[in-house]
Parts: structure tokens; sequence; C-alpha cells
């Protein structure tokens, strides 16, 4: 399966353990961005390329990933076929 990801600089590191963490597991990963630490780097810049290869059908999934997710997820909704929701998984319940 191909998965898109891209996040400016607040999601930065989380994408690039996502990354990894899927890769190690199989998925074919393609990282959209960004590639480097940049505070002034805005998110339309890498979110934009995600949401169109998921319209477009190169992509089975995307994984976007910014500061609140309220933007990201704004702009990702604008293409057709894709449907962006904000989750924060700090809320996430515990096996143990």
């Amino acid at each position: 399966m191909k998965i898109y990801i891209g996040a400016d600089h607040a999601g930065f590191e989380l994408k690039n353990v996502l990354v990894d963490f899927l890769k190690e597991r199989g998925y074919e990963m393609m990282d959209a961005g960004a590639q480097t630490f940049d505070p002034e780097d805005d998110y339309p810049d890498f979110i934009i390329p995600v949401a169109h290869a998921v319209s477009e059908g190169a992509a089975e999934w995307g994984i976007i990933i910014g500061g609140s997710g309220q933007g990201e997820a704004i702009v990702a909704n604008r293409f057709p076929n894709v449907r962006a929701v904000v989750f924060n998984g700090q809320y996430m319940p515990t096996d143990g």
C-alpha cells in the first residue's frame, strides 16, 4: 500500500518517526516534506501534494501533520475524494 505523508515544522519530527515505523511494516512511503526543519515553513506547501496524490489515486492513504491540524484539514478537504479529520493521539486509551 502506498501512503503519502507531509508535515510542516510542527509535525516534522513525528513525520520522520512515522515514515520509519511504516516502512518497517512494509508500507511504501512517499514523503512530501518537509525534508529539513524550518520554523518559517508554511503547511500548505506540504499538505497540498499529499491531498493531490490521494485525490488523483496515486496513493491509497495520506497522512498530514501540523500544529493544530485545523488548517491542514481545511486545505486537504478542498480536494475531491479527500476526507481529512483532525486527530490528536494524546487522548488515545492505552492497553495497560
